[in-house]
């Protein structure tokens, strides 16, 4: 099987007007996620990006293949390489990147992140433990884009933040009302509240949510 190794090229991140056109009358949930989802959130550009990452649940990834027809689709399988995901393969949990472009030859355009479900209720590929109903998993900016709320991006950026995440938390932290506020710190706590020997520890996040 044809495997591409790290660094896999050039992008060209799409639009957020191409990632809607893409959906446009298909029946399936999906957010635009990672910098950009902070950024609708606040209401304003914070940084340039790369890349556009949108997040699908699992159970609908077909739908990608489905809505970007004729386009090339790799599976980061392992991490750090990149196969080809086929028409109809079901890609297992541990397989949440997919990395996708028009053709052999042109940028890479749109990155999607598969994250896991059951029933009406979102699950934390990280950590079982961290759920909340798939309905309150996202909101829609004033132009019509689903992007993922921000309490639930930090805290996927907050397992090891790098400057950029730093930069998106500090410019979340005042559009966080209470109740996002505390969802996001029993999230931290839960899944980050414990160093690799076992001793309890708190994120350095918490101190700045409860503040």
């Amino acid at each position: 099987m044809r495997r591409l190794q790290a660094p896999f090229g050039n992008w060209e991140p799409a639009s957020l007007s191409e990632a809607v056109a893409l959906f446009a009358g298909r029946d399936v949930r999906w957010w635009v996620a990672g910098g950009i989802a902070v950024e609708l959130a606040v209401g304003r550009v914070l940084r340039p990006h790369g890349d556009l990452d949108v997040l699908v649940l699992r159970r609908d990834q077909l739908a990608v293949q489905r809505a970007l027809a004729g386009w090339e689709w790799w599976a980061a399988d392992p991490p750090g390489s990149l196969r080809p995901w086929s028409p109809g393969e079901l890609l297992p949990f541990g397989v949440h990147d997919v990395w996708c472009r028009p053709g052999p030859d042109r940028p890479w355009r749109v990155q999607f992140m598969l994250d896991e479900s059951q029933g009406t209720e979102w699950v934390s590929r990280r950590d079982a433990r961290v759920r909340r109903p798939v309905d309150a998993l996202g909101a829609t900016s004033a132009a019509g884009v689903p992007f993922l709320v921000p309490e639930v991006q930090l805290y996927y950026k907050a397992k090891s933040p790098r400057p950029k995440d730093e930069v998106d938390f500090a410019a979340a932290l005042p559009v966080l009302d209470g109740t996002q506020r505390r969802w996001l710190i029993e999230a931290l706590t839960r899944t980050y509240g414990r160093r690799a020997d076992g001793r309890a520890c708190v994120h350095p996040w918490v101190a700045r949510l409860q503040a």
